[in-house]
């Protein structure tokens, strides 16, 4: 039953689907289910991942054999995601580029990522990264309607387990943004981390059972090298991270894994 308590407090958390009434009072929001819930981030995947998958299903169906259909339908799947999570990793990459952009000063780190104004890096951070994610998919369905199905629910999977690695190695600064709340405020216990790759093997299985081994690992590593370069930023810009900065490494990891996908499905 803890287990159950700890995933629907991450995808009421992390998505827009409604957890209330009775089920809410059931699911005891307490500080332990609340550090508990992090593990299940990668369990959120699974939904967003599913919902993407179905609208780039639906939309490549409704729009036929057109060359164009591809990317249309990749934006549809986007748009799906958007609503679904109420744009919260796309919130936290923009502040958190802004952040970056605005070269913070040690002693404030945290200052830019609370500043809810959207600026310039910010905006440009946002369209980079839809652009890149819009068109990786459409390479991706060219190539084959399988592979996109595929590459879509493992980096929604994976993009959400990649971010729980920077606890360890870097300073908390708070909860500050959009990008999620105050769970990971705590260290992450090993049983914790333990759960969040039970939920991400999966879809790396599935992955691999879909387009084959190189199509899976390069999938995984362009995700792990995102994770390894936004860690090196905020070392280096802002000595640790915020909730912010999560949503920013999740939407790193997400267009990463797009494009190791895109690669191994090439060369494999």
């Amino acid at each position: 039953m803890d287990f159950l308590r700890q995933y629907l407090f991450a995808v009421q958390s992390f998505t827009r689907l409604p957890v209330r009434g009775t089920l809410a009072q059931w699911m005891d929001a307490s500080p332990e289910t609340m550090r508990a819930s992090a593990a299940h981030f990668p369990g959120v995947g699974w939904l967003v991942g599913m919902a993407a998958c179905a609208a780039f299903a639906l939309a490549g169906l409704v729009l036929g054999d057109n060359p164009f259909a591809p990317l249309a339908a990749a934006v549809i799947c986007i748009g799906a995601t958007l609503l679904l999570t109420g744009s919260a990793h796309e919130a936290g990459l923009a502040r958190t580029a802004d952040a970056f952009g605005a070269a913070v000063a040690a002693s404030s780190p945290g200052a830019p990522a609370a500043d809810p104004r959207l600026g310039s890096h910010g905006v440009l951070a946002l369209a980079l990264a839809v652009l890149a994610k819009a068109s990786l998919l459409a390479v991706l369905a060219a190539q084959s309607p399988t592979a996109v199905l595929a590459a879509l629910l493992a980096a929604h999977v994976l993009s959400r387990f990649w971010p729980l690695l920077l606890r360890p190695t870097l300073p908390w600064l708070g909860a500050v943004g959009a990008a999620g709340d105050g769970t990971l405020a705590d260290r992450i216990e090993p049983r914790g981390l333990g759960i969040a790759a039970a939920w991400s093997i999966f879809a790396v299985a599935i992955a691999w059972f879909a387009e084959g081994p190189a199509f899976a690992i390069l999938a995984l590593a362009a995700g792990g090298l995102a994770l390894l370069w936004m860690r090196w930023l905020f070392a280096r810009h802002l000595q640790g991270f915020t909730a912010s900065g999560l949503g920013a490494t999740q939407q790193a990891c997400e267009a990463a894994t797009y494009l190791g996908a895109a690669i191994g499905l090439r060369v494999g």
